[in-house]
């Protein structure tokens, strides 16, 4: 119905509009690049539509980059690359063990929370995917969960990769719609600790009904024995997180600033506990590279399709198709939240911001969502998609290091994605959820 009240506001637009998107969604499905397939189709439209020169696209490329935030994107993720490298995530385990022992479904309790400590230094999902499953994958089945359960239980907690700050998709929605990428951290804190919860939540509640995993029966004594032995000898990795939060959320750093600055942290940390070499800087940078190298191009190419888009008219058009399909707030708020969700689940993170948030939020602004609470929103739900077929990110992740069956995976993933999406709604609902921690100005 959206689809057709969409095509009846911009039926003006003709092949120079649905053209390019056609040829978009071909290339996407023949597996080429997204960066490659955006630009494809954004100098289509501008070629077909002459919406801008495109002689100003080799400038609009370069503009599209040149941001002094997009700097901390290579950061974290490079410093996410350190912490693996001088073992300092294994000191996060040993944490979380410890900080969980009393439960019974401890140690898969203790997987989530270290899930969420790696998610507060790198920002990115699909590396703590991949350091948290190497390290507790093996040991979850060893402690009686089924291994697809143990590979989908890795995958839902990786996705507070993009939920906990700093994370990479705010500072790159924060670029886009020319938000603070500080405010956005500290508006994500109770959103992403909700979404956290919520997959500790699920967790606990299935192995209360399977019964996977034992243990809890601990005294007082000896689990703040074990606590203090873990925090004694492993102390110091919190340094780093530590430095993010409290530079930010202060105001003394910004994002860029405290990502450069955890990098140093945690490269002098290496060296001091003798576990990181200078042998091993060619291989960090040149991992850290790949990844920012897959971001970069996409966010470069797909400001002209946003500029193209938005001189054609595209968001207001969704705007009036939208409102003439129902006026109702709540019933808006749920499309868009199943607009994200769908895109989530077919195309990676970066392009589904670039592409959609400029289009869906006139409409968010049309019914007086907090611009704020917008943002929230739209990473929470697109978050939902790393762990739902067939793009699931995290899930390709995880069955490439144990060699576990997607949909296996996928299907063990359910629950998890059942609960995520009840906090998502909350958060779509509910804007003191995303505004409790800012000032008045921002409500």
């Amino acid at each position: 119905m959206l689809w057709n009240q969409l095509q009846n506001q911009t039926v003006e637009l003709g092949w120079d509009f649905y053209g390019p998107v056609l040829l978009f969604v071909l290339l996407v499905a023949l597996a080429v690049p997204v960066w490659a397939a955006i630009g494809s189709a954004a100098i289509l439209m501008l070629l077909w539509s002459g919406a801008l020169p495109l002689s100003l696209v080799g400038e609009s490329l370069f503009h599209g980059i040149d941001h002094f935030a997009l700097t901390a994107v290579p950061l974290f993720i490079l410093t996410g690359d350190v912490l693996v490298r001088t073992g300092l995530s294994r000191k996060f385990l040993d944490v979380a063990e410890a900080l969980t022992q009393f439960a019974k479904g401890g140690f898969g309790s203790a997987t989530v929370l270290v899930c969420g400590m790696f998610a507060a230094i790198s920002g990115s999902d699909a590396a703590g995917a991949a350091a948290v499953g190497r390290m507790t994958i093996a040991r979850l089945v060893e402690s009686g969960y089924p291994r697809p359960y143990a590979c989908a239980l890795v995958a839902a907690g990786a996705c507070t990769g993009i939920l906990i700050p700093p994370s990479i998709a705010y500072i790159i929605i924060g670029l886009v719609l020319g938000i603070s990428a500080s405010t956005l951290f500290l508006a994500a804190v109770i959103p992403g600790l909700a979404i956290l919860v919520s997959i500790l939540a699920t967790n606990i509640i299935m192995n209360r009904l399977y019964g996977w995993e034992g243990g809890g029966n601990i005294s007082l004594s000896d689990y703040l024995a074990n606590l203090g032995k873990a925090l004694k000898s492993g102390w110091y990795a919190f340094i780093v997180p530590g430095i993010i939060f409290y530079g930010i959320f202060s105001g003394r750093l910004t994002p860029t600033e405290a990502g450069a600055t955890a990098v140093v942290v945690t490269i002098i940390m290496g060296f001091i506990l003798r576990t990181l070499r200078l042998s091993d800087f060619p291989a960090m940078l040149v991992s850290s590279a790949k990844v920012n190298g897959v971001i970069l191009p996409i966010i470069a190419f797909s400001l002209p399709l946003a500029q193209a888009l938005a001189i054609m008219g595209v968001p207001q058009g969704f705007v009036a198709a939208a409102t003439s399909v129902s006026e109702e707030p709540w019933v808006l708020i749920l499309m868009m939240v199943g607009i994200l969700v769908a895109a989530g689940c077919v195309m990676e993170t970066t392009p589904n911001i670039v592409i959609l948030a400029p289009i869906l939020k006139p409409l968010a602004d049309n019914i007086g969502m907090n611009e704020i609470q917008f943002c929230i929103m739209m990473i929470t739900a697109l978050g939902v998609g790393f762990i739902t077929p067939p793009l699931g990110l995290n899930l390709f992740v995880v069955s490439g290091i144990t060699g576990e069956s997607i949909l296996k995976i996928a299907y063990r993933a359910i629950p998890f994605v059942l609960f995520m999406l009840i906090v998502t709604l909350f958060i779509a609902y509910v804007p003191f959820i995303s505004t409790a921690l800012l000032p008045d100005i921002y409500r």
